[in-house]
């Protein structure tokens, strides 16, 4: 710690000098100023800067290796439409909402479900029912299937068909049928008739995504509306970057003549040295003046390349690219209610609020469904089938006890008969083949049989029910009642705030293009007079009644109206577009397919760019 100390105090005493040097400094120029009657703040001394002479640079554009490219805007916003990242994003969107509706609707789809089945089981003899042939285990080998199809209806019932075969192996002595099938015919259907009949979550679900894609559509359409404002503003920009080149560099060439005149007035003594010197400096600040547009044309260049290009591959990021399309710069405005009246029918934005009230009278009908008391009912109606091949009665021990009384009984029979007297009618025996015969007749058969007789509808079983919930109190189905009315009041709200909001861009909008109308008129009168100016200045100059003083400042004010001329035909282009997007006509004068945005290949080269222009300053 010591040590630290140690060097910060010599640091501090090594540099002390040098501060209190210019603190007197300070203090004397403070009194001086005091003295005089000035009060100056102290200013500390700074490194001063050595101006280096360095050659000029290159006048071209960075990036740029192609000629000059004539682009139109009709082309350049066709290549933004089809070429767009943000509207490819945009349709992308919008596939993806139209596949959540397929989905959502998929909850209607026809389900077929199917369910083999085995099962073995044995089990001790334990007793006389429930045993095998000779006291053998009792053995059950069941082998069957399961299939139907399900659905849900439209008013938010469901039904379900199903069929069912089973085949049953087993050696239990007291069974009739080895083996025997069992088969099934069931349909069923539930219906409610209160909450969910007009409404349910399945077919909220498919509305909201309806809405949803139609949303997206009005998504994508607002940002082609704003792609294509984007494109139009940066396109006239470019229009009055590549004339301010010109103006600067018309400047330019003025001063470098005046420069040339000087110069021979000076060799021929009729000039003072100190004219050259000030040409040279008008020389020079007209040469930053051009260097300064070739940067905001590069500027612009890469920002209209941004909007219509969608691969940093293309070659088109090579071209120098030049407006071709000459500015339409008058155009009947209509008054402001026109105007509002054509937005509210045009514009995406308003189209956006009208889904999302729609999606918001949707929630209403649902939450409204779900305060109803539910009410289900219920049908079924089940054929069931039977069929199977006869066991062999010898293995029935309740068969063998019997068959041994009827021999028993047909014995006593016959004695009767034989001891009966003469003329009485014999008595008939029992018929023991009766014993070996189908417990239910019609019943022997296989899988087919067994369906038939489900078919026919011989063991049919038929259910009705009912399903009834009476909530007491239902609080929360009153309450996102509630939360839903309040949500479509908010929605309204918006629709409003929108509707406010249109008036008062188109208000905007039609002053700023009156104004930048009226600029336009004062500044092309201003640059006239400018050049008329300049010109008998020039004259004058000529004529040895005029310095060199007034003839630089004669064409630095006319290259200053010149480029306020320029700046006020941007500004009443750009309010043009500004008027086509406020009435939400920019989409239909450029003919926008919102199937079609953002459609074009990544990375295709599209012969857009149609013709090249001399090279050359423009």
């Amino acid at each position: 710690m010591l040590h630290l100390i140690a060097a910060l105090v010599g640091a501090v005493l090594t540099r002390a000098p040098a501060p209190l040097a210019t603190a007197r400094a300070v203090v004397s120029t403070t009194s001086a100023s005091r003295d005089s009657g000035v009060v100056l703040p102290p200013v500390p001394a700074l490194p001063s800067i050595t101006p280096q002479t360095e050659p000029l640079p290159s006048g071209g554009i960075a990036g740029v290796t192609g000629p000059f490219v004539g682009i139109s805007r009709e082309a350049a916003i066709g290549m933004a439409l089809l070429r767009n990242t943000d509207l490819a994003v945009a349709q992308s969107n919008r596939r993806i909402a139209r596949y959540r509706v397929v989905a959502a609707e998929g909850v209607y789809d026809l389900q077929f479900q199917l369910r083999p089945d085995y099962q073995f089981s044995k089990q001790p003899a334990i007793s006389i029912f429930n045993t095998g042939p000779g006291g053998v285990p009792a053995q059950t080998i069941n082998t069957g299937a399961t299939g139907g199809v399900s659905a849900l209806t439209s008013t938010g019932g469901s039904f379900r068909f199903t069929t069912s075969a089973a085949r049953v192996d087993n050696n239990i002595a007291t069974n009739s049928y080895e083996p025997y099938y069992q088969t099934a015919l069931a349909l069923a259907f539930s219906q409610p008739l209160a909450r969910g009949l007009a409404i349910d979550p399945n077919r909220r679900a498919i509305e909201l995504a309806r809405v949803n894609a139609d949303l997206s559509t009005d998504t994508a359409l607002v940002t082609a509306s704003n792609t294509i404002d984007s494109v139009a503003i940066a396109y006239d920009n470019l229009v009055s970057a590549w004339k301010n080149v010109g103006i600067q560099e018309a400047a330019l060439r003025q001063a470098v003549a005046q420069r040339q005149s000087n110069n021979r007035l000076v060799r021929r003594g009729a000039a003072a040295p100190v004219d050259v010197v000030e040409s040279n400096e008008q020389v020079n600040e007209f040469q930053d003046n051009v260097y300064s547009a070739i940067q905001n044309v590069a500027s612009l260049q890469n920002e209209l390349k941004m909007l219509v290009l969608s691969d940093p591959a293309d070659p088109a990021w090579t071209a120098n690219l030049v407006p071709t399309t000459a500015p339409d710069l008058h155009r009947t405005v209509p008054n402001v209610n026109d105007i509002v009246v054509v937005a509210l029918r045009l514009r995406p934005e308003v189209a956006q609020v009208r889904e999302n009230l729609r999606s918001a009278d949707v929630d209403i009908a649902y939450q409204r469904d779900q305060t109803k008391p539910e009410i289900d009912l219920n049908l079924g109606v089940t054929e069931n089938g039977f069929a199977g091949v006869p066991a062999n009665p010898a293995n029935n021990p309740f068969v063998a006890v019997i068959g041994a009384e009827v021999l028993a009984l047909n014995q006593l029979i016959a004695r009767a008969n034989a001891t009966a007297p003469p003329g009485t009618p014999p008595l008939a025996p029992i018929n023991a083949a009766a014993l070996n015969a189908p417990l239910f007749p019609g019943s022997v058969g296989n899988v087919g049989t067994s369906y038939k007789s489900a078919f026919e509808g011989k063991y049919p079983t038929y259910e009705v029910s009912a399903t009834v919930a009476l909530p007491l109190h239902n609080q929360t189905a009153k309450a996102d009642y509630a939360a839903a009315l309040e949500q479509r009041s908010q929605v309204i709200t918006q629709e409003l705030g929108l509707v406010q909001r249109v008036q008062s861009e188109a208000r905007n909008a039609v002053q700023t293009y009156r104004s930048a109308q009226a600029r336009l008129n004062a500044a092309s009168a201003a640059r006239a007079a400018a050049e008329r100016v300049a010109a008998s200045e020039l004259r004058k100059f000529r004529a040895g009644a005029s310095t060199t003083y007034l003839v630089l400042q004669r064409q630095v004010q006319l290259a200053n109206q010149r480029g306020r001329e320029l700046q006020a035909q941007t500004d009443v282009q750009n309010a043009l577009v500004e008027l086509d997007r406020v009435t939400g006509d920019i989409l239909v004068r450029n003919d926008v397919d919102v199937h079609s945005l953002g459609t074009a290949p990544q990375g295709a080269v599209l012969n857009v760019l149609p013709s090249s222009v001399p090279s050359g300053r423009p």
